[in-house]
């Protein structure tokens, strides 16, 4: 008796000690040992990691002829206006899905953004998002995809026939997202938490240039 009881226990020992192990590894990442994180990020490897967030910027786009066609501003001889650009500061919602995959991952989001100066009004975007995760919670990524514009008002000296105030076209761009880990902020939030983005982006054939900072809640 005393032989089976002794059995026993080691075999509750036994058992405790890979489950004490995959608590330690719950407590450490947020999952269990055998889902454990194999991404740079800590995070789980594969997975849908939904998010929304506020960005702020500016936009200019310069004075050249384009496809989007977007008038140009001219002098009152007909030339065109070189010391003139279309431009305004802006701030913008944005709402989208990643998808881990691994080192890198990708994801497709949309936008809505808001002129609050100069010539911009309404600005709409879809994109497809893709990179590489590096650091806590960090992203490095590119962007492509499609933006529709509409201005308040053009120069002055925008020809009279011009009435169209909407544009679309491609757009394209590059940025990062770096978690508060990544930022000496470590334990602000976990990895699903806040993140800092900056992006730039253009559109066209880089007939415009547009620099933005905000930040990403993931959830």
């Amino acid at each position: 008796m005393r032989k089976l009881t002794l059995a026993a226990l080691f075999a509750t020992a036994a058992l405790s000690l890979p489950a004490a192990a995959q608590a330690q590894d719950a407590d450490t990442y947020g999952t269990t040992a055998t889902d454990a994180p194999t991404a740079p990020d800590g995070s789980n490897a594969f997975g849908f990691v939904p998010y929304f967030g506020v960005m702020g910027g500016y936009e200019r786009f310069d004075n050249e002829r384009n496809a989007a066609g977007i008038p140009q501003a001219r002098n009152t001889n007909g030339s065109v206006r070189n010391n003139y650009e279309l431009a305004g500061g802006i701030v913008e919602g944005v709402v989208g899905a990643n998808v881990p995959l691994g080192p890198v991952f990708v994801g497709a989001e949309g936008s809505v953004a808001k002129g609050f100066t100069g010539n911009i009004d309404w600005e709409y975007g879809a994109a497809g998002r893709a990179g590489f995760r590096a650091g806590d919670s960090g992203l490095f990524y590119g962007k492509v995809g499609y933006k529709w514009i509409n201005f308040d008002h053009f120069s002055s000296t925008t020809p009279n026939a011009v009435t169209n105030h909407d544009y679309h076209g491609w757009e394209y761009g590059i940025g990062f997202e770096a978690g508060p880990k990544d930022i000496g902020l470590g334990g602000l939030t976990n990895r699903a938490g806040l993140r800092l983005r900056g992006e730039v982006s253009t559109f066209q054939d880089f007939h415009s240039i547009r620099p933005m900072l905000g930040i990403i809640t993931h959830f």
